[in-house]
């Protein structure tokens, strides 16, 4: 779900989940909490790199979900 080689750490997508399912990891990258995502893409659209995409899973491969 995010691209850790793009991610710039910015904080954008922390700022604007409505659900606080995104945070760092120890690397400062986002990482997000599947248990805790709402799929609302709110993350997906502010992202200014586009290291978020809610169709892929965090191996890289398409979600079909």
């Amino acid at each position: 779900m995010v691209d850790k080689t793009k991610c710039i750490s910015c904080g954008t997508c922390v700022a604007i989940c409505p659900v606080g399912a995104i945070s760092f990891d120890g690397d400062g990258k986002a990482v997000i909490d599947k248990t805790k995502c709402i799929r609302c893409g709110s993350c997906q659209a502010i992202c200014p790199v586009e290291a978020i995409d809610l169709n892929r899973s965090e191996n890289g491969k398409s979600s079909n979900n």
